[in-house]
Protein backbone atom coordinates (compact mmCIF):
# COMPACT_ATOMS: atom_id res chain seq x y z
CA UNK A 1 0.00 0.00 0.00
CA UNK A 2 1.32 3.54 -1.33
CA UNK A 3 1.37 6.39 1.48
CA UNK A 4 3.76 8.91 1.57
CA UNK A 5 6.26 9.77 3.86
CA UNK A 6 4.40 12.09 6.01
CA UNK A 7 1.25 10.30 6.44
CA UNK A 8 3.64 6.98 7.11
CA UNK A 9 5.07 8.89 10.55
CA UNK A 10 1.70 9.49 12.08
CA UNK A 11 0.29 5.93 11.00
CA UNK A 12 2.99 3.95 12.42
CA UNK A 13 2.48 5.80 15.76
CA UNK A 14 -1.22 5.15 15.47
CA UNK A 15 -0.28 1.29 14.79
CA UNK A 16 2.02 1.18 17.59
CA UNK A 17 -0.94 3.15 20.20
CA UNK A 18 -3.31 0.69 19.43
CA UNK A 19 -1.28 -2.19 19.73
CA UNK A 20 -0.30 -1.17 23.07
CA UNK A 21 -3.83 -0.53 23.81
CA UNK A 22 -5.48 -4.43 22.57
CA UNK A 23 -2.79 -5.69 24.71
CA UNK A 24 -4.15 -4.41 27.84
CA UNK A 25 -7.73 -4.10 27.46
CA UNK A 26 -10.17 -7.48 26.59
CA UNK A 27 -13.70 -7.27 25.34
CA UNK A 28 -15.19 -3.14 24.55
CA UNK A 29 -17.73 -2.46 27.40
CA UNK A 30 -20.40 -2.40 24.56
CA UNK A 31 -21.03 -6.05 25.36
CA UNK A 32 -21.25 -6.39 29.01
CA UNK A 33 -25.30 -7.09 28.20
CA UNK A 34 -24.41 -9.63 25.63
CA UNK A 35 -23.94 -13.68 26.30
CA UNK A 36 -20.55 -14.28 24.27
CA UNK A 37 -20.33 -17.81 25.68
CA UNK A 38 -23.36 -18.44 23.36
CA UNK A 39 -22.73 -19.77 19.59
CA UNK A 40 -23.94 -20.97 16.59
CA UNK A 41 -27.00 -18.90 15.56
CA UNK A 42 -27.96 -18.04 19.02
CA UNK A 43 -25.08 -15.66 19.09
CA UNK A 44 -25.79 -14.16 15.61
CA UNK A 45 -29.65 -13.32 17.10
CA UNK A 46 -28.01 -11.93 20.24
CA UNK A 47 -25.45 -9.44 18.43
CA UNK A 48 -28.59 -9.10 15.80
CA UNK A 49 -30.52 -7.99 18.76
CA UNK A 50 -27.24 -5.37 19.99
CA UNK A 51 -26.73 -3.56 16.90
CA UNK A 52 -30.21 -3.12 15.97
CA UNK A 53 -31.01 -1.72 19.98
CA UNK A 54 -27.94 0.42 19.86
CA UNK A 55 -28.38 1.76 16.60
CA UNK A 56 -29.73 4.97 18.06
CA UNK A 57 -28.78 7.89 15.11
CA UNK A 58 -30.44 7.00 11.89
CA UNK A 59 -27.99 8.82 8.98
CA UNK A 60 -29.40 10.96 5.80
CA UNK A 61 -27.86 10.20 3.16
CA UNK A 62 -26.81 13.72 2.84
CA UNK A 63 -24.82 13.49 5.98
CA UNK A 64 -23.01 10.37 4.84
CA UNK A 65 -20.91 12.75 2.91
CA UNK A 66 -19.39 14.52 5.88
CA UNK A 67 -19.90 10.97 8.13
CA UNK A 68 -17.42 9.43 5.64
CA UNK A 69 -15.18 12.53 5.56
CA UNK A 70 -14.64 11.84 9.34
CA UNK A 71 -14.49 7.68 9.35
CA UNK A 72 -11.98 7.39 6.34
CA UNK A 73 -9.30 9.49 7.07
CA UNK A 74 -6.33 7.90 6.42
CA UNK A 75 -5.00 7.50 10.26
CA UNK A 76 -2.80 10.52 10.68
CA UNK A 77 -4.29 12.72 7.86
CA UNK A 78 -6.93 15.58 8.62
CA UNK A 79 -6.92 15.99 4.25
CA UNK A 80 -7.20 12.58 3.03
CA UNK A 81 -9.36 9.76 3.09
CA UNK A 82 -8.62 5.99 1.74
CA UNK A 83 -10.54 5.00 -1.13
CA UNK A 84 -11.72 1.44 -1.28
CA UNK A 85 -10.62 -0.83 -3.78
CA UNK A 86 -7.83 1.54 -4.56
CA UNK A 87 -4.21 0.16 -4.19
CA UNK A 88 -1.80 2.96 -5.60
CA UNK A 89 -1.26 6.59 -5.57
CA UNK A 90 1.43 7.40 -8.11
CA UNK A 91 0.74 4.71 -11.18
CA UNK A 92 -0.86 8.21 -13.32
CA UNK A 93 -4.19 6.16 -13.46
CA UNK A 94 -6.55 8.11 -11.14
CA UNK A 95 -9.27 5.02 -11.00
CA UNK A 96 -6.66 2.66 -8.78
CA UNK A 97 -5.92 5.66 -6.06
CA UNK A 98 -5.84 4.64 -2.80
CA UNK A 99 -6.18 8.29 -0.99
CA UNK A 100 -7.39 11.36 -2.09
CA UNK A 101 -8.86 14.80 -0.40
CA UNK A 102 -11.63 14.76 1.82
CA UNK A 103 -13.34 17.65 -0.06
CA UNK A 104 -12.99 16.03 -3.73
CA UNK A 105 -16.94 14.08 -3.35
CA UNK A 106 -19.54 14.39 -5.97
CA UNK A 107 -19.91 12.51 -9.08
CA UNK A 108 -17.18 13.66 -11.91
CA UNK A 109 -14.12 11.84 -13.07
CA UNK A 110 -11.48 12.57 -10.38
CA UNK A 111 -13.84 12.80 -7.28
CA UNK A 112 -15.16 10.02 -4.70
CA UNK A 113 -18.62 9.05 -3.60
CA UNK A 114 -20.39 6.47 -1.38
CA UNK A 115 -19.78 3.34 -2.25
CA UNK A 116 -22.63 0.75 -1.19
CA UNK A 117 -20.05 -2.24 -0.40
CA UNK A 118 -23.86 -4.26 -0.60
CA UNK A 119 -25.33 -2.80 -3.35
CA UNK A 120 -28.66 -1.20 -3.02
CA UNK A 121 -30.14 -3.30 -5.71
CA UNK A 122 -28.90 -6.59 -4.44
CA UNK A 123 -31.02 -5.92 -0.98
CA UNK A 124 -34.18 -7.71 -0.33
CA UNK A 125 -35.92 -5.36 -1.52
CA UNK A 126 -34.02 -2.43 -2.58
CA UNK A 127 -31.46 -0.88 0.02
CA UNK A 128 -32.53 2.68 -1.26
CA UNK A 129 -30.97 5.66 0.20
CA UNK A 130 -32.09 5.48 3.66
CA UNK A 131 -31.97 2.96 6.50
CA UNK A 132 -30.01 0.25 5.14
CA UNK A 133 -29.18 2.59 2.44
CA UNK A 134 -27.47 4.79 4.17
CA UNK A 135 -25.66 3.41 7.02
CA UNK A 136 -22.23 4.29 7.06
CA UNK A 137 -20.73 0.90 8.74
CA UNK A 138 -21.69 -0.27 5.22
CA UNK A 139 -20.87 2.75 2.82
CA UNK A 140 -16.96 3.86 1.84
CA UNK A 141 -15.47 6.57 -0.12
CA UNK A 142 -14.70 5.32 -3.46
CA UNK A 143 -13.49 6.62 -6.58
CA UNK A 144 -16.35 7.42 -8.87
CA UNK A 145 -14.85 5.36 -11.77
CA UNK A 146 -13.86 2.51 -9.59
CA UNK A 147 -17.25 2.47 -8.01
CA UNK A 148 -18.63 3.03 -11.78
CA UNK A 149 -16.51 -0.24 -12.23
CA UNK A 150 -18.00 -2.49 -9.58
CA UNK A 151 -21.30 -1.52 -9.94
CA UNK A 152 -23.62 -3.81 -8.10
CA UNK A 153 -21.43 -7.28 -9.72
CA UNK A 154 -21.34 -9.70 -6.65
CA UNK A 155 -18.29 -10.30 -4.88
CA UNK A 156 -15.54 -13.54 -6.26
CA UNK A 157 -12.58 -14.61 -4.54
CA UNK A 158 -9.54 -13.98 -6.35
CA UNK A 159 -5.93 -12.22 -5.83
CA UNK A 160 -3.92 -8.68 -6.28
CA UNK A 161 -5.86 -5.57 -7.03
CA UNK A 162 -9.20 -5.08 -7.12
CA UNK A 163 -10.59 -6.14 -10.46
CA UNK A 164 -13.68 -8.01 -12.68
CA UNK A 165 -13.53 -11.61 -12.32
CA UNK A 166 -15.92 -13.64 -14.82
CA UNK A 167 -18.58 -10.78 -14.18
CA UNK A 168 -17.51 -10.55 -10.48
CA UNK A 169 -15.79 -8.06 -8.28
CA UNK A 170 -12.62 -8.87 -6.30
CA UNK A 171 -12.18 -6.05 -4.25
CA UNK A 172 -8.37 -6.55 -3.46
CA UNK A 173 -6.27 -8.62 -1.08
CA UNK A 174 -6.11 -5.51 0.93
CA UNK A 175 -9.75 -5.14 1.24
CA UNK A 176 -11.39 -8.28 1.23
CA UNK A 177 -11.37 -8.71 5.30
CA UNK A 178 -13.03 -5.19 4.93
CA UNK A 179 -15.60 -5.94 2.86
CA UNK A 180 -16.39 -9.62 4.53
CA UNK A 181 -16.66 -8.23 7.90
CA UNK A 182 -19.08 -4.82 6.40
CA UNK A 183 -21.61 -7.79 5.06
CA UNK A 184 -21.34 -9.96 8.48
CA UNK A 185 -22.72 -6.78 9.71
CA UNK A 186 -25.21 -5.73 7.41
CA UNK A 187 -26.74 -9.33 7.79
CA UNK A 188 -26.84 -8.88 11.59
CA UNK A 189 -28.37 -5.50 11.39
CA UNK A 190 -31.09 -6.17 8.57
CA UNK A 191 -31.05 -9.26 8.43
CA UNK A 192 -33.47 -10.69 5.49
CA UNK A 193 -32.99 -7.83 4.05
CA UNK A 194 -28.95 -8.16 3.39
CA UNK A 195 -28.23 -11.83 3.21
CA UNK A 196 -24.63 -12.46 2.55
CA UNK A 197 -25.68 -15.20 0.28
CA UNK A 198 -27.12 -12.39 -2.47
CA UNK A 199 -24.12 -10.47 -2.62
CA UNK A 200 -20.82 -13.28 -2.68
CA UNK A 201 -20.27 -16.25 -4.60
CA UNK A 202 -19.32 -19.37 -2.53
CA UNK A 203 -20.52 -22.11 -0.61
CA UNK A 204 -23.39 -22.04 1.72
CA UNK A 205 -22.31 -22.83 5.01
CA UNK A 206 -24.06 -25.72 6.93
CA UNK A 207 -25.15 -23.90 9.80
CA UNK A 208 -26.65 -21.29 7.65
CA UNK A 209 -27.85 -21.26 4.29
CA UNK A 210 -28.00 -17.98 3.96
CA UNK A 211 -24.15 -17.58 4.55
CA UNK A 212 -21.26 -18.31 2.38
CA UNK A 213 -17.98 -19.67 3.09
CA UNK A 214 -16.36 -16.37 1.09
CA UNK A 215 -16.99 -13.68 3.65
CA UNK A 216 -15.90 -16.43 6.29
CA UNK A 217 -12.14 -17.51 4.73
CA UNK A 218 -11.66 -13.57 4.19
CA UNK A 219 -12.30 -12.64 7.54
CA UNK A 220 -9.74 -15.02 8.19
CA UNK A 221 -7.55 -14.39 5.31
CA UNK A 222 -7.53 -10.77 5.99
CA UNK A 223 -6.97 -9.25 9.71
CA UNK A 224 -8.69 -6.31 11.12
CA UNK A 225 -6.66 -2.42 10.75
CA UNK A 226 -6.36 0.18 12.66
CA UNK A 227 -8.28 1.98 10.23
CA UNK A 228 -11.16 -0.11 10.47
CA UNK A 229 -11.01 -0.27 14.55
CA UNK A 230 -10.64 3.66 14.10
CA UNK A 231 -13.81 3.77 11.98
CA UNK A 232 -15.76 1.46 14.16
CA UNK A 233 -14.67 3.92 17.37
CA UNK A 234 -16.47 7.17 15.75
CA UNK A 235 -19.84 5.10 14.44
CA UNK A 236 -19.82 3.35 17.55
CA UNK A 237 -20.24 6.33 19.69
CA UNK A 238 -23.12 8.51 20.44
CA UNK A 239 -21.26 11.64 21.27
CA UNK A 240 -20.50 12.43 18.09
CA UNK A 241 -21.86 14.28 15.46
CA UNK A 242 -22.10 11.59 13.13
CA UNK A 243 -21.95 8.43 15.45
CA UNK A 244 -24.82 5.64 14.67
CA UNK A 245 -24.48 4.03 18.45
CA UNK A 246 -23.93 0.82 17.00
CA UNK A 247 -20.54 -1.27 16.63
CA UNK A 248 -19.58 -3.85 14.14
CA UNK A 249 -18.64 -6.71 16.18
CA UNK A 250 -16.38 -8.47 13.32
CA UNK A 251 -14.16 -5.22 13.85
CA UNK A 252 -14.10 -5.64 17.06
CA UNK A 253 -13.57 -9.49 17.20
CA UNK A 254 -13.58 -11.53 13.70
CA UNK A 255 -13.27 -14.69 16.11
CA UNK A 256 -17.07 -13.77 16.80
CA UNK A 257 -17.75 -14.91 12.58
CA UNK A 258 -16.33 -18.19 13.57
CA UNK A 259 -18.17 -18.67 16.97
CA UNK A 260 -21.13 -18.34 14.81
CA UNK A 261 -20.49 -19.78 11.46
CA UNK A 262 -17.24 -21.87 11.99
CA UNK A 263 -14.74 -22.60 9.28
CA UNK A 264 -11.65 -20.77 8.83
CA UNK A 265 -10.65 -19.85 12.19
CA UNK A 266 -10.48 -15.94 12.41
CA UNK A 267 -7.87 -14.19 14.87
CA UNK A 268 -9.42 -13.51 18.68
CA UNK A 269 -8.46 -10.41 18.97
CA UNK A 270 -10.10 -10.63 22.69
CA UNK A 271 -8.38 -13.94 23.67
CA UNK A 272 -11.49 -14.83 25.27
CA UNK A 273 -12.19 -18.18 22.60
CA UNK A 274 -9.43 -19.45 22.32
CA UNK A 275 -8.92 -23.46 22.61
CA UNK A 276 -6.47 -25.04 25.18
CA UNK A 277 -4.88 -26.32 22.48
CA UNK A 278 -4.11 -23.22 20.47
CA UNK A 279 -3.06 -21.75 23.51
CA UNK A 280 -0.44 -24.24 24.14
CA UNK A 281 0.57 -23.91 20.98
CA UNK A 282 1.12 -20.38 21.16
CA UNK A 283 2.98 -20.84 24.38
CA UNK A 284 4.89 -23.03 22.60
CA UNK A 285 6.65 -20.41 20.20
CA UNK A 286 8.60 -17.56 21.28
CA UNK A 287 8.95 -15.05 19.00
CA UNK A 288 11.92 -12.25 19.31
CA UNK A 289 13.02 -9.74 20.15
CA UNK A 290 10.08 -7.44 19.70
CA UNK A 291 10.05 -4.67 18.79
CA UNK A 292 12.81 -5.81 16.43
CA UNK A 293 15.49 -3.80 14.67
CA UNK A 294 17.02 -6.68 12.23
CA UNK A 295 17.14 -10.17 13.40
CA UNK A 296 13.85 -11.71 13.97
CA UNK A 297 14.49 -15.14 16.38
CA UNK A 298 11.35 -17.57 16.35
CA UNK A 299 12.23 -20.67 19.20
CA UNK A 300 9.86 -23.61 18.97
CA UNK A 301 9.58 -26.08 21.68
CA UNK A 302 11.68 -29.32 20.95
CA UNK A 303 8.55 -31.50 20.15
CA UNK A 304 7.64 -28.59 17.01
CA UNK A 305 8.94 -28.62 13.75
CA UNK A 306 8.93 -25.44 12.05
CA UNK A 307 7.52 -25.95 8.55
CA UNK A 308 6.71 -22.11 6.84
CA UNK A 309 6.77 -18.66 8.67
CA UNK A 310 4.73 -15.91 6.58
CA UNK A 311 4.78 -12.37 7.60
CA UNK A 312 1.88 -10.20 6.60
CA UNK A 313 0.67 -6.07 6.82
CA UNK A 314 -1.99 -5.24 8.93
CA UNK A 315 -3.85 -5.01 5.89
CA UNK A 316 -3.73 -8.84 5.16
CA UNK A 317 -1.19 -8.18 2.57
CA UNK A 318 1.16 -10.98 2.40
CA UNK A 319 5.11 -9.44 2.42
CA UNK A 320 7.24 -12.77 2.71
CA UNK A 321 6.79 -16.27 3.06
CA UNK A 322 9.51 -19.24 3.00
CA UNK A 323 8.79 -23.31 3.37
CA UNK A 324 10.61 -25.43 5.29
CA UNK A 325 12.54 -23.21 7.26
CA UNK A 326 15.79 -24.76 8.69
CA UNK A 327 16.79 -21.21 10.62
CA UNK A 328 15.14 -20.04 12.92
CA UNK A 329 16.97 -16.60 12.69
CA UNK A 330 14.71 -13.85 9.99
CA UNK A 331 16.22 -11.09 8.53
CA UNK A 332 13.92 -8.36 8.83
CA UNK A 333 15.39 -5.26 8.27
CA UNK A 334 13.62 -4.86 4.56
CA UNK A 335 10.12 -4.24 6.75
CA UNK A 336 9.51 -0.59 7.01
CA UNK A 337 8.80 0.06 10.40
CA UNK A 338 4.94 -0.49 12.04
CA UNK A 339 3.19 -3.50 13.31
CA UNK A 340 3.21 -6.77 11.52
CA UNK A 341 1.79 -10.14 11.85
CA UNK A 342 3.79 -12.88 11.47
CA UNK A 343 2.29 -16.62 10.60
CA UNK A 344 4.25 -19.69 12.09
CA UNK A 345 3.08 -23.22 10.77
CA UNK A 346 3.95 -26.15 12.70
CA UNK A 347 3.75 -29.51 12.70
CA UNK A 348 1.13 -29.29 15.65
CA UNK A 349 -0.84 -26.47 13.73
CA UNK A 350 -0.72 -22.57 13.19
CA UNK A 351 0.16 -19.49 15.72
CA UNK A 352 -0.25 -16.14 14.91
CA UNK A 353 2.29 -13.82 16.60
CA UNK A 354 2.42 -9.60 16.29
CA UNK A 355 5.23 -7.89 16.03
CA UNK A 356 6.55 -4.45 16.32
CA UNK A 357 9.67 -3.15 13.70
CA UNK A 358 11.77 -0.57 14.46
Amino acid sequence: MLINLSKQMNYRLLLFTFFTISTVFSQQAYYDDVNLTLSGMALKSELSNKIIASHTNNLSYAEVWNALKITDLVPGSATDVYLVYGYNDVDGDITTDLTRDKNSNGGSVGDWNREHVYPKSLGIPDLGTSGPGADAHMLRSSDVQRNGMRGNMKFVDGAGFSQSISGGWYPGDEWKGDVARIIMYMYLRYESRCLPINTGVGTSVNIDPDMVDLFLEWNAEDPVSSYEEVRNDYLGATSNQFGQGNRNPFIDNPYLATKIWGGTAAEDIWGIYASVAESDLNNSIAVYPNPVDDILTIELDDELNLESVSIYSLFGKLIYSELSMASKEHNVSYLESGVYMIEVVTNSGTAFKKIIVN
